[in-house]
């Protein structure tokens, strides 16, 4: 009866564990605005980020020189000057603070009335840069409080603004919840089997498994997200991809933290468990 009581224990602990993982990670990483913001400025640093936002400024600079009455014919020159703002260092902290009207888009009913259906990210504070400005000398663009750009297609995409604010609400709660959880049913595991050190092996076992499941779950999940990413075109597309990846690549992290974890806890308990057979053979 003990054993078939440590043996539910230990399997809802793998599931709440596998639950926990993921959504620790979600509410720090993208639900959490300066979580989102940070994952922004990571990204950033991406040479094809910066490409593709150089080119974004670009075809966004030309466009207000000419409303301003300048005509600027050598889009090289202006390419250039852009291309050297987004490989400098104020650029990621910028960009982060840009990208923080579209989580606020998904995340919260703060929507602008003119923004309508659109996910759009904010490019004004960009375009305002001094070093910016100084490098393109005497032009006098007449840059707005909030120049928008659409992120995804407004007829090819289901996604609303305020959609996901429940999460925004309620995922701090589940996630601690998770954890929580977590936490005592794997002290419940321990408290009720019989071999401390087996037990120890066996939440190591769960941790190993929810970081393989979590691995093969990205590769399985990478084709949506694709699909999703094609509802963008030309460089916002290039922006969306480099982010996913981002992303990606700090889910990954969590998951090797999770394996590398695991794999102590296991080496830990047949360590205590081949301990505790040799005192009770002495």
């Amino acid at each position: 009866m003990r054993f078939l009581a440590a043996l539910l224990f230990w399997l809802i602990t793998t599931v709440l564990l596998a639950v926990a993982v993921p959504a620790t990670w979600a509410q720090k990483k993208v639900v959490s605005e300066d979580g989102y913001a940070a994952l922004a400025a990571t990204a950033a640093k991406d040479p094809r980020l910066q490409e593709a936002m150089a080119s974004v400024l670009s075809t966004q600079i030309t466009e207000l020189a000419a409303d301003n009455g300048y005509d600027l014919n050598n889009t090289e020159l202006v390419r250039g000057v852009t291309s050297a703002y987004t490989a400098n260092q104020g650029f990621p902290g910028q960009f982060a603070q840009a990208n923080r009207i579209a989580h606020r888009w998904m995340f919260t009913d703060s929507v602008q009335h003119d923004q309508g259906d659109r996910w759009l990210v904010d490019i004004a504070p960009m375009l305002k840069d001094q070093s910016l400005r100084d490098t393109l000398g005497n032009l006098k663009l007449d840059v707005p409080d909030t120049l928008t750009v659409p992120i995804t297609v407004p007829e090819d995409s289901s996604l609303r603004p305020g959609q996901l604010k429940t999460l925004s609400t309620w995922g701090p709660w589940a996630s601690i919840g998770a954890c929580v959880l977590t936490a005592v049913f794997a002290l419940l595991t321990l408290a009720t089997a019989r071999s401390r050190g087996k037990a120890l092996a066996a939440l190591g076992v769960s941790a190993l498994l929810v970081g393989a499941a979590g691995w093969a779950g990205l590769e399985v999940g990478r084709r949506y997200i694709d699909d999703a990413l094609n509802r963008t075109t030309g460089d916002i597309r290039r922006v969306a991809d480099v982010m996913v990846t981002t992303a990606e690549a700090s889910l990954h992290q969590w998951l090797n933290i999770t394996l590398a974890i695991g794999g102590g806890l296991v080496i830990i308990g047949i360590i205590a468990s081949m301990l505790g057979g040799l005192r009770r053979i002495d």
